[in-house]
């Protein structure tokens, strides 16, 4: 079972990633030197952004913290990803993985410098700040995490679980 949920969150984190840095790759040919791309009015549109801090471009200038903190989430996540018994705490994690390696790659080899790159972000909605696949998938597994969380779903089972469930 252990086995199973450790390849659902790699997978997961793998198609993530993989579709965040084909999208930005598209976002930076397509987007980098043209306006705003109307999709559905002014509701969504696709507008090329780079951005040097967090998420709502907090903390502008400190690449290096958020890269350092992504490096550390990456390693516990890898780090714990065996004992996952929960399918629905393995996505989350695999979002989670997903999404910080999709940013992380952009902060290690984008320019300006090495560690210390601008993410690229391409999504617009009203009110909101600009966004890509990778910050998608964080939020979705907040948001997932938080139901989990609210049907006390734990990530691990223990022993005396798993033999009341036998």
């Amino acid at each position: 079972m252990r086995t199973r949920q450790w390849r659902t969150l790699f997978l997961i984190a793998w198609v993530v990633w993989l579709c965040d840095l084909a999208t930005k790759v598209w976002a930076v040919n397509e987007l980098s030197h043209r306006a705003n791309i109307k999709v559905f009015g002014s509701f969504l549109q696709f507008t090329f952004t780079r951005n040097s801090g967090a998420a709502f471009s907090f903390a502008t200038g400190k690449t290096i913290f958020f890269t350092i903190f992504s490096l550390i989430v990456l390693i516990f996540i890898t780090r714990y990803s065996g004992v996952i018994t929960s399918k629905g705490w393995a996505v989350v994690l695999g979002l989670v993985l997903g999404g910080i390696s999709g940013n992380l790659t952009d902060r290690i080899f984008r320019a300006p410098s090495f560690l210390q790159g601008h993410v690229i972000d391409w999504i617009a909605l009203p009110n909101w700040p600009i966004f890509n696949l990778a910050d998608s998938a964080i939020v979705i597994a907040a948001g997932i995490a938080f139901i989990l969380s609210v049907r006390n779903i734990a990530p691990i089972e223990s022993a005396s679980e798993s033999s009341e469930n036998d």
